[in-house]
């Protein structure tokens, strides 16, 4: 039996940063901007979002996807 390895490309680790300085909490995103727990939940487990999410997480935060996302580049 051979194992299947998981390639993370995208990663949501630059959003962390950017709540931070933008001082806005996951509590205020859930309450305050109506995000849901599952979405949150995606993006801590670097999961896939729609690009409307993406949207609005650019727009609540006033910043760029960059700020949102960074892509890793595969090995190949």
């Amino acid at each position: 039996m051979t194992s299947l390895e998981v390639v993370l490309i995208i990663t949501y680790d630059p959003l962390w940063e950017t709540l931070r300085r933008k001082d806005i909490s996951t509590y205020a995103l859930i309450t305050k901007y109506s995000f849901s727990r599952g979405t949150l939940d995606s993006l801590k487990q670097n999961r896939n979002i729609s690009t409307a999410t993406l949207n609005d997480l650019c727009n609540i935060l006033s910043c760029k996807v960059e700020e949102v996302l960074v892509h890793i580049p595969d090995e190949t």
